[in-house]
């Protein structure tokens, strides 16, 4: 699946890491792989049965969302997917862009969707696009590895800076037993497979101290890292070194084959559980919103104002729809043949905008900028669009909004233009 050495930068890391499980999110995993790997590291059967299969990917090491005791009502950064209660909010970062596509599908299968459960794409070894002192927990399923060793570091600051004043975080990672030689150092496929890159258990806890988090707690997991390797024993063979009680037919690993040898003679799972200590006396209720404005990492096109008086003024052109979304605001005039679909109100009628708009090719949003409603009701369209696999209709934002129409004769209602 993969050969080759690793790149000589940390920009070539990150670049390759994202390939690689970019792959991954387009190809997909055997089922019966995804589930050995997901069991072996502490996930039960009616966890696995919860999310959908798609979910399973066969790349974790471990089970932070088990330890993390998420509270209804919190704000949980996972960097990698999301899982919270109805009253919270989860925030999904990822360095893929297929990643982050088929996190969004999944959640929507679930009935998840912004600002409940919102998934970025975000360079993990950059400032986090999250305010200061804004999530209750952070979760990490063996990412960490996969970074440069100063993206490590830098995580983990962010980390620290993100979090809440006696916020948690909850990180399963691998962790080399040894120093590992030069030739797995440079072995690109085991550092895809998160062994290359491991730290010992010391700089793991020196990057922690540094980071703010002084009295992190290393747990060793024991899971079997030759699960990797296969989705297990297939029925009739001889037990592996971690039996399970079920028979899978042996399968292609998700992760790219290494020839590094029995992995559990280089490295081991760890489960990390740290805290923030701060002198902080401010009260958590008081935090900001993490993110600010959720609805711009979203896609969706933006027209002109000069482009959509063109649709309207062709006697051609029937394929589009334009959406007001403001509220009583609408009453100081609006652009001729819009329909009022109030923002505050958009989120709960998708299903019954989607019935009437679905077949439409261009659906087209505003408010009085298109900074805010306009493209806050564009992104959760565009969400419901590709969450349903439609191509057919779009979702599109009025630029400069209502305030930005320089189009007197395109004008319905009062005209303060």
């Amino acid at each position: 699946m993969l050969a080759g050495t690793v790149p000589p930068t940390d920009e070539g890391v990150v670049s390759a890491v994202c390939d690689a499980y970019s792959s991954i999110a387009k190809e997909g995993a055997h089922t019966a792989y995804a589930e050995a790997v997901a069991e072996a590291f502490g996930y039960t059967a009616e966890q696995l049965k919860s999310i959908p299969a798609e979910s399973h990917m066969g790349l974790s090491c471990g089970n932070p969302v088990a330890m993390a005791s998420v509270k209804e009502g919190e704000t949980v950064l996972d960097l990698g997917s999301g899982a919270v209660g109805p009253k919270g909010q989860a925030i999904g970062l990822d360095m893929s862009a297929d990643m982050v596509n088929l996190a969004r599908k999944n959640a929507f299968k679930q009935g998840n969707k912004p600002p409940q459960v919102v998934f970025i794409q975000a360079k993990l070894t950059q400032p986090l696009p999250v305010a200061t002192a804004s999530v209750d927990c952070i979760l990490s399923n063996c990412v960490i590895n996969l970074l440069p060793d100063a993206g490590k570091a830098a995580l983990l600051k962010e980390c620290y800076r993100v979090l809440k004043p006696g916020g948690r975080l909850v990180v399963d990672d691998i962790i080399a037993k040894k120093l590992l030689p030069d030739t797995i150092r440079s072995d690109l496929s085991a550092y895809i497979g998160c062994i290359s890159g491991a730290l010992q258990l010391e700089q793991y806890r020196a990057l922690m101290k540094l980071a703010g988090f002084t009295d992190a707690l290393f747990v060793e997991t024991g899971g079997d890292l030759e699960v990797y390797k296969s989705a297990g024993p297939t029925c009739g063979s001889a037990p592996s070194s971690n039996p399970s009680t079920k028979c899978y037919v042996a399968t292609t690993s998700t992760l790219p084959q290494t020839t590094i040898g029995n992995l559990n003679e280089w490295a081991v799972s760890y489960q990390i559980y740290a805290k923030k200590v701060s002198s902080d006396n401010e009260s958590a209720e008081k935090s900001p919103p993490a993110l600010d404005r959720w609805w711009d990492a979203y896609p969706k096109d933006h027209l002109t104002s000069g482009e959509v008086a063109s649709l309207l003024r062709d006697p051609d052109r029937s394929d589009y729809a334009i959406i007001d979304v403001r509220e009583n605001d609408r009453v100081g005039g609006h652009v001729v043949e819009s329909v009022q679909w109030r923002a505050d109100e958009f989120a709960g009628s998708l299903n019954k905008f989607y019935d009437e708009h679905g077949k439409t090719k261009q659906v087209i949003f505003y408010c009085g900028s298109s900074k805010g409603r306009g493209s806050r009701c564009a992104a959760w369209y565009q969400d419901y669009l590709n969450g349903k696999g439609d191509a057919e209709s779009k979702a599109c934002v009025l630029e400069g909004g209502y305030h930005g129409w320089n189009y007197p004769d395109l004008v319905d209602g009062a005209n303060s233009l």
